[in-house]
């Protein structure tokens, strides 16, 4: 924890303020452990689980002996007077003592009740839902915390060629007007050049603004303050050698998926919820031992005599005015329902799956195609830079063979980006915990 907290303290602030631009770069890792730190979603989920939690040793604790103290006093303030006749003369005595104090103690237990026991079970699938909902939590919220990465990564990537197609439009304007000045370049190429520049430029400021929309993004999602200075370390070609270890042709299972096994468990809690009615019809056995001391007289010394009790409760149940059947047979049409939810789930988690592998298989055909059509592009537009200057190739070819290189670095960015977010999306759907490397 200590690690832990260090680290965020050293991404994030600093003793001076927020950190230097230098210090703020983070790693997709460090990114998911922040937002796994600081989510109030998984705050949230982590209560959950301490609630229902003291829910079930709550239920426990019926098992146990209900001991109880008890004491009273009562004082007399005018007594009863009853008529009597003795010896021909007709008298009136007072009845009872002024004082009467009690103390003792009570306990009592079940000794038999099977729908307990059934409620015992209910409270520890009450727990296990509350684990998974929390896991829940962490896979989506590690899935959220990896796209919004790829999208700063593919932001910062589509901003830097928008940069390079500007400087190299400025670049060439220079020469252009440097030559048209010496009336060695037509007005045409002039205004032509000037109109590239003019048209790269707020293609750069929309690029710009993409990063930092997909940087708040990102620190949104990790639950830290907008304003804090933040940066990503990486870029999306670190992540194409996994394009040739494809999860396209991997067996895949949802043995894991969390929405899978909450409907699961809250169907096993309907059985639970069954069997524990049915057992209502089941009698109860309770018993029940005191101990106490009473004490009575007309005045405060008086002698306490104690006296014990032991009981057994027996609970027939027989009439209810069919309560419990009509209650069965709810829970029992609540159980059809949510079998059939699980049925649609485990169909469109299939249907999800296909579409996602499809994405995927499309992007590395989309990336080796780009990867080849960017080495052409490259070489293409460096021979028309060179046959630019020495006056062998118009500024229209120029900017053809620039913008075929844009195009496909922008689509190998993209191949990536697609196919990285879709196999976040898959991983999601298999249920695949994030483990922390223990070099992070």
């Amino acid at each position: 924890m200590f690690k832990f907290n260090h680290l965020l303290l050293t991404i994030v602030f600093c003793a001076c303020g927020m950190i230097s631009h230098a210090q703020n770069k983070i790693t997709l890792d460090e990114a998911i452990e922040i937002a796994l730190s600081e989510s109030n979603s998984i705050k949230i989920a982590e209560m959950t689980i301490e609630k229902t939690g003291y829910a079930k040793k709550g239920a426990y604790s019926a098992l146990y002996p209900n001991i109880s103290a008890n004491g009273s006093y009562q004082r007399t303030l005018k007594k009863q007077v009853m008529a009597m006749e003795m010896a021909g003369q007709a008298m009136e005595i007072e009845v009872g003592m002024s004082n009467n104090v009690s103390a003792g103690v009570t306990a009592a237990m079940p000794l038999i009740n099977a729908q307990l026991w059934q409620s015992l079970k209910l409270s520890a699938l009450d727990v296990e839902l509350a684990i998974e909902q929390a896991r829940s939590s962490r896979i989506s919220m590690v899935s959220q915390v990896k796209q919004a990465f790829y999208s700063v990564l593919l932001a910062k990537e589509a901003y830097n060629v928008y940069k390079e197609v500007y400087d190299n439009a400025l670049k060439n304007f220079e020469d252009v007007e440097k030559k048209y000045n010496v009336g060695k370049a037509s007005e045409f190429e002039y205004l032509r050049a000037k109109v590239n520049v003019n048209n790269a430029e707020p293609e750069v400021f929309s690029a710009e603004n993409t990063v930092t929309l997909a940087i708040w993004q990102l620190k949104a999602i990790m639950g830290i303050d907008l304003a804090t200075e933040l940066d990503v370390e990486g870029s999306l070609s670190d992540y194409s050698n996994e394009l040739v270890a494809s999860l396209t042709n991997d067996t895949i299972s949802f043995e894991n998926n969390t929405n899978l096994l909450q409907l699961k468990l809250q169907d096993e809690m309907l059985n639970r919820t069954i069997k524990m009615t049915k057992f209502q019809y089941i009698p109860t056995l309770s018993a029940q031992f005191s101990y106490n001391y009473m004490a009575l007289g007309n005045t405060f010394d008086m002698n306490w005599n104690p006296y014990s009790m032991v009981a057994l409760s027996l609970n027939i149940p027989i009439f209810d005015g069919f309560l419990k059947r009509n209650n069965i047979r709810q829970y029992q049409k609540t159980q059809d329902i949510l079998r059939l939810n699980i049925e649609d789930v485990e169909r469109n988690l299939n249907i999800a799956l296909e579409n996602y592998r499809n994405e995927m298989n499309t992007s590395v055909k989309r990336y080796t195609a780009a990867e080849t059509t960017l080495e052409m592009a490259q070489k293409s537009y460096d021979i028309s830079q060179k046959m630019y200057e020495v006056g062998k190739a118009t500024l229209v070819e120029l900017n053809d063979a620039q913008l075929a290189l844009t195009q496909a670095q922008l689509t190998m960015s993209q191949a990536i980006f697609q196919y990285m977010t879709n196999k976040a999306a898959i991983e999601e759907l298999m249920g695949v915990d994030y483990v922390k490397e223990e070099n992070n």
